[in-house]
């Protein structure tokens, strides 16, 4: 119900009680203004996009972190999630009503974050996402009429060209690392599988008589919890990856020199138990990457590079290396390694010369001499 009253100070009182039955009101000057916000309201009730003043009001950080808790996120998305929203969202959000964001606050911020922050492009997008995310649910919950980060410009992210681990370099981090971690970095540069994945193998994933390995699970550093169990990434992730024989043979002398405990894991941490990320970073590869002088920030996950290329080198289609790989789905692999796959420009080449005779052009070149 809803209706307009002129008030002995000249004003128009607009009046008007949701669905709860609680009222509303609002004082304007004229008496077209005060239809006009009547009207607003009205098509908000009728079409499901009615906010609650009172709840717009709500302190964005007080509905982030009920949403931040609620979210069945993975323990390394819900760490990220937390770091963006203390150090990058918070510090401009959050005492701000949340219905009270506009898309230009949102527009400035981003920028800020590069100016002000010095984020990287890929760092402002994923930030971005967390506040998209939680806008999106104020949405849905009706604390804002309409997600303010909806339209807004990011910064784009110049392309990333992957370099590959060449063979001598494989085989240089397999000799140089600790003895019972050789095999861990042969089977990753066989297989192409995660690094958590890789820590998360027990024996009863190893199948050497039918040279394959399964992965359904993989190890995870989750907050206040520490070494966690988790799903692989996606469900795509879940696969059987064949082995070569140079993995078969490692294995075999792995389980010979460090057989597994009673827990089944193929690979131990020094103080038992599974190994995790972060620790192996600092102790056992890191050290040694910096001595063979590879890039800085290259981490195990070039052995998944490494595998990828050497699959695409030797003509699998896209298909084939997105499954080895575990990936959501080709497209992915293709962003990641678009660059690795023959260049058109030599493919053109190629079908012209193999129709005239000169597959590499050297029958021409000798022609001319």
């Amino acid at each position: 119900m809803a209706n307009i009253q002129k008030r002995p100070n000249g004003k128009w009182r607009a009046r008007y009680r949701d669905s709860t039955g609680k009222e509303y009101s609002r004082h304007f000057a004229r008496k077209v203004d005060a239809q006009r916000w009547l009207d607003e309201v009205t098509t908000s009730l009728v079409t499901g996009q009615y906010v609650d003043p009172k709840s717009a009001k709500t302190p964005f950080r007080d509905y982030a972190e009920r949403w931040r808790l609620a979210q069945p996120h993975r323990p390394n998305t819900a760490r990220l999630a937390e770091t963006y929203l203390r150090l990058y969202i918070y510090p401009r959000w959050a005492s701000r009503g949340i219905g009270s964001i506009k898309p230009g606050d949102v527009q400035r911020w981003i920028v800020a974050l590069s100016a002000e922050n010095g984020l990287a492009a890929s760092t402002i997008r994923t930030v971005y996402n967390t506040l998209n995310a939680v806008m999106r649910a104020a949405v849905r919950d009706r604390l804002a009429a309409s997600n303010p980060c909806e339209g807004a410009k990011l910064p784009k992210v110049p392309p990333k060209r992957i370099v590959p681990l060449t063979v001598e370099q494989v085989q240089a981090l397999a000799a140089g690392v600790p003895a019972q971690y050789r095999a861990l970095v042969l089977l990753g540069a066989a297989t192409g599988l995660r690094p958590g994945e890789l820590f998360g193998l027990q024996l009863r994933h190893l199948d050497l008589f039918g040279r394959s390995v399964t992965v359904d699970q993989q190890i995870l550093r989750a907050p206040k919890r520490g070494t966690v169990i988790g799903e692989p990434k996606t469900a795509r992730s879940h696969r059987v990856v064949p082995l070569p024989e140079m993995a078969v043979r490692a294995m075999k002398e792995h389980l010979r020199a460090f057989p597994p405990g009673e827990d089944g894991w193929l690979f131990t941490a020094p103080e038992g138990g599974p190994v995790a990320y972060t620790p192996f970073m600092e102790w056992a590869w890191r050290p040694l990457a910096k001595k063979l002088g590879f890039p800085p920030r290259t981490g195990p996950h070039a052995l998944r590079h490494h595998y990828a290329s050497l699959l695409i080198r030797n003509g699998e289609s896209v298909k084939t290396v997105s499954e080895r790989l575990g990936h959501t789905n080709a497209a992915m692999t293709l962003n990641i390694y678009i660059h690795l796959w023959p260049d058109s420009e030599d493919r053109t080449r190629a079908a012209v010369d193999r129709a005239y005779g000169l597959a590499d052009g050297s029958e021409e070149e000798d022609r001319a001499a």
